[in-house]
């Protein structure tokens, strides 16, 4: 330390007190500054607040039970809480357009469901999967065709025949007209080479009043899932299903394609968020789901509820539901539900 050699002076306390206290003035408005700073430039670990599902149907319904079992999975699995907002109307473009362009921050997740497929071909929206990051599908239940126990077609090739020596005569019902069944309808006609109103088709709002109307005589056949078809059960025959294999719950059900009709229709729900979300948010959002699909819970819940397990991920589903939209787009067409120029 250099020492001074001149005369030594008494030092003024009241100026270095001045200038300690600048320093440390100082100090603290880096520090402060700094944290400012910090603040601002580092985002909390995601998640760090509650995240919405949202479902495009009414609470009560089969897409609604999926969704509030995801938000209460994924809460154990994310350490956040998830709540279920229902955002229905416009046969479900409603809910499907509020997630499409919800803030893509991982915090706005959707419940997308078969309807998706079909709405920009039939004029509703002009959204389609590509609106979304798909995360994963977690169910697919094929359509199937139920006739009374006294019918007089034992088998899928039996009815289908029957149609096509007297179209229009056979009557079908299960949900409003171009609906999901009306639409597997559809499509299984044409894949039999007939026409799509060869088959005459009565609207209803639903699979429940339709079986009803089987029961009751005053339709031929009913097309909807097998689980929706379970209650009426005691009174019906399940000619077929519309999947790619039997169903495990069902095996004694065979396939359209074992009637030698090349054709499938499923009506799907699956877990999405707006696209362009940060990939670190997609990864730890495909995390989090792979893990609740993998879990026995979610086994478990999907067999007690009827549901057809199906799991895609990621780029699987993504392609999943491109064929979806060509296999849709089709049917709409041929089947005369496409909207007009």
């Amino acid at each position: 330390m250099r020492r001074s050699t001149g005369p030594r002076r008494r030092p003024n306390r009241a100026v270095e007190a001045n200038r300690a206290g600048t320093v440390v003035g100082a100090g603290l408005l880096l520090a402060a500054v700094a944290a400012i700073a910090g603040c601002g430039g580092a985002a909390p670990p995601y998640p760090a607040r509650p995240i919405t599902i949202i479902c495009p149907w009414a609470e009560g319904g089969g897409t609604d039970r999926v969704a509030r079992f995801w938000a209460e999975s994924l809460a154990r699995e994310l350490r956040v809480p998830v709540i279920v907002e229902n955002k229905t109307g416009g046969a479900g473009e409603t809910g499907h357009r509020a997630g499409a362009e919800a803030p893509p921050d991982g915090y706005t997740l959707t419940m997308i469901t078969f309807e998706l497929s079909t709405m920009r071909a039939m004029g509703v929206s002009e959204l389609t999967y590509g609106d979304f990051e798909c995360l994963l599908q977690v169910n697919a239940d094929p359509a199937a065709i139920i006739v009374r126990k006294d019918a007089p077609w034992g088998t899928l090739r039996a009815l289908l025949d029957a149609a096509r020596a007297a179209p229009g005569t056979i009557k079908m019902s299960g949900t409003a007209r171009g609906g999901a069944w009306d639409l597997a309808r559809a499509g299984l006609l044409l894949a039999d080479g007939q026409t799509a109103n060869a088959v005459a088709w009565i609207p209803a709002q639903g699979a429940a009043p339709s079986l009803g109307e089987l029961v009751q005589g005053n339709i031929d056949a009913v097309c909807c899932s097998l689980p929706e078809a379970a209650p009426a059960a005691a009174d019906t025959r399940v000619l077929a299903v519309m999947s790619d294999e039997r169903v495990p719950q069902f095996p004694d059900v065979p396939t359209a394609r074992e009637s030698g009709i090349d054709w499938t229709a499923t009506g799907w729900r699956g877990l999405a968020a707006p696209r362009n979300m940060p990939p670190e948010i997609v990864d730890r959002l495909r995390a989090a789901c792979g893990a609740v699909a993998a879990s026995p819970v979610h086994q478990a819940f999907m067999e007690d509820s009827g549901f057809t397990v199906m799991v895609r991920e990621g780029p699987e589903f993504t392609e999943f539901l491109g064929r979806q939209d060509v296999q849709w787009d089709r049917v709409i067409q041929a089947a005369g539900f496409a909207a007009k120029p």
